[in-house]
């Protein structure tokens, strides 16, 4: 996993997270959808059949870095544990989406 400080710019950027803690069941994925479509990040969501969730968002490096800070807290009923990320080159989506 490479760790690379996102500067606060406008460059864009793409970080991939995994999630874990008690994250399903908590309405994660929909408030994690609220908080990027606010951000007007695009990317998507989706829970893992090991019990974590895992997303994409891409948009400008400060935007992204903010949604990965809510990533550490996410919707009152959730209980984060663990938060990972990689920044991988973007790929240019459009929209946010939660899969499954």
């Amino acid at each position: 996993m490479t760790n690379i400080k996102v500067e606060h710019t406008q460059n864009r950027v793409r970080a991939h997270a995994w999630i874990s803690g008690k994250v399903q069941g908590v309405g994660y994925r929909a408030s994690t959808w609220d908080t990027a479509t606010l951000l007007k990040l695009n990317g998507w969501v989706r829970n893992l059949r090991d019990g974590r969730v895992e997303a994409v968002f891409e948009g400008p490096a400060d935007v992204v870095e903010e949604m990965i800070q809510w990533c550490h807290k996410g919707p009152p009923t959730a209980s984060v544990d663990t938060v990972l990320v990689e920044f991988e080159s973007p790929e240019g989506l459009r929209g946010f989406q939660v899969t499954r």
